[in-house]
């Protein structure tokens, strides 16, 4: 594995919060830091988020629901695309704050978040036009139609590992369906998109998007449990999407979840080729360290290309550059923090000292040198015959994968199949009925055949199982997710 050279560090940020469309202080006064993963050194300082500021955000975002609601439904696609212009005018600007506070690579992640952030706000402005109903024909003395209401104000929470591109994916349908958010950032890379909400709120009337920085159980739990949400957005983790659920359940609100995943890649033996093996390092997330719930991280080979594969990919792997996430010659970056660097090294000691497994490339991470000044882990490649130990079975969010021998087709289905999880899934032949007739028995609601990229906007992408419930990136998960049916039935006669 390459490393880049020295990791710059810039002087420290003072961000506040956004209620009303003014820029504040918690109400406590208290703030805390925002770490720069690469170099372990504080960049920024935000405010510590608790029940009163939520309260003051539910109430603003309640306050201007009626007027943003009735705003034509154009009309307010039309400030969505407003939104990503400005966002395009200030991608740099953007991509290098997510750099620098998440530790995805510049060039290889944080620029493309940027820019599909953007192209976000302009897919859902573009949509306004399609928040229509239908009429249903019960004859001509009776008009019965339906239309698409908003919910109302939404509580949304999003993750440390794609912020921008997630909150978009939050901010833009809701507000074009007609609802009003307050939106809560992870604590630990919470600055790119407070500089999104800076951006949307030159175009945006007051108080429909408040964002919020905070801590999970002092910021989180009273967004979730507030009388006044009335659906609850939530990307993250699996445990904490059933709490999501669990405070939902009181106040019987709707909710969607885009939680873990532990996604299979299935090579057959006719895609033993070298643009497989791109494919196979891209659907990893190798170059996001592999802090993606899409992640490929069970690599499932056909036994017959088994060794000379995965000799292929070592050798791909060995290229890749890792160290400085604002540096353009940086591939790899960080993991986000201490606690989750801690957690995917003590996964890599586990496999270390497996007895069946046989560490391919990879390892623990160095102890000095440039690269322990941050949370830098190579990317890491067991082998193991079985899909049933832990780190075949748990999601480690980090640069971590599992190769695992098949030759019976049915049973690496099933192999496949046997998690928990259900989110993405990647198949690779050149046989198209075979990909097809693999892609519709395997349990995942997001499927690629032949390539390992990300969503675009228009997809429909979300969860089996317990990855989730509902759908974002789509008119139809904009349409199911942030609006609500009305059924008007008129009798003409009368």
């Amino acid at each position: 594995m390459q490393h880049t050279g020295e990791i710059s560090q810039p002087a420290v940020m003072r961000r506040r919060i956004l209620i009303g469309g003014d820029w504040v202080e918690a109400a406590s006064g208290e703030a805390f830091p925002v770490e720069n993963p690469a170099k372990r050194a504080i960049i920024a300082t935000v405010p510590r988020g608790t029940a009163v500021d939520v309260e003051l955000a539910v109430r603003s975002a309640s306050d201007a629901f009626p007027a943003w609601s009735a705003v034509a439904p154009r009309e307010r696609g039309r400030m969505l695309l407003q939104v990503a212009d400005a966002m395009e005018a200030r991608l740099e600007e953007v991509a290098r704050l997510i750099a620098l506070e998440t530790g995805n690579a510049l060039r290889t992640q944080a620029r493309a978040e940027a820019r599909i952030s953007a192209d976000i706000f302009r897919y859902f402005g573009g949509l306004g036009g399609e928040l229509k109903g239908a009429t249903i024909p019960l004859g001509d003395s009776v008009l019965s139609y339906t239309r698409r209401e908003p919910l109302g104000v939404v509580g949304a929470i999003i993750p440390w590992n794609a912020p921008v591109l997630l909150a978009a994916l939050k901010i833009a349908p809701a507000l074009c369906a007609g609802n009003t958010m307050v939106l809560k950032t992870a604590e630990d890379a919470p600055l790119a998109v407070l500089l999104m909400a800076e951006i949307c709120q030159q175009f945006l009337p007051a108080g429909v998007l408040n964002v919020l920085t905070g801590f999970g159980v002092e910021c989180g739990a009273p967004l979730l449990n507030h009388p006044a949400i009335a659906k609850l957005s939530f990307t993250g983790s699996t445990a904490v999407g059933k709490i999501v659920m669990e405070a939902a359940s009181q106040r019987i609100v709707p909710v969607s979840l885009e939680l873990g995943g532990k996604s299979p890649s299935i090579v057959f033996p006719d895609a033993n080729e070298d643009w497989v093996v791109e494919g196979i390092v891209a659907a990893m997330r190798f170059t996001r360290q592999s802090q993606s719930c899409t992640a490929g991280s069970r690599l499932f080979l056909h036994r017959s290309v088994f060794d000379s594969f995965l000799d292929k990919l070592t050798a791909k792997v060995s290229t890749l550059r890792i160290g400085d996430p604002l540096a353009e010659d940086t591939d790899v970056g960080t993991i986000i923090n201490e606690r989750q660097f801690n957690r995917v090294c003590g996964y890599i000691e586990s496999g270390l000292a497996e007895p069946d497994a046989k560490l391919v490339a990879g390892g623990l991470p160095p102890t000095d040198g440039p690269l322990s000044e941050g949370y830098f882990v190579q990317p890491t490649i067991f082998a193991h015959t079985s899909n049933d130990w832990r780190l075949s079975r748990e999601e480690i969010f980090g640069p971590v994968l599992v190769a695992i021998p098949w030759t019976d087709e049915a049973d690496v289905i099933r192999m496949a199949n046997d998690t928990h999880y259900g989110l993405a899934a990647y198949l690779w032949t050149h046989d198209i009925g075979k990909a097809l007739r693999t892609a519709h028995q395997v349990q995942a609601g997001w499927v690629q055949i032949n390539q390992g990229t990300g969503q675009s906007p228009g997809q429909s992408y979300g969860g089996y199982k317990q990855s989730g419930l509902g759908r974002e990136f789509s008119l139809e998960a904009m349409l199911d997710s942030f609006t609500q049916l009305k059924n008007v039935t008129v009798n003409l006669t009368r």
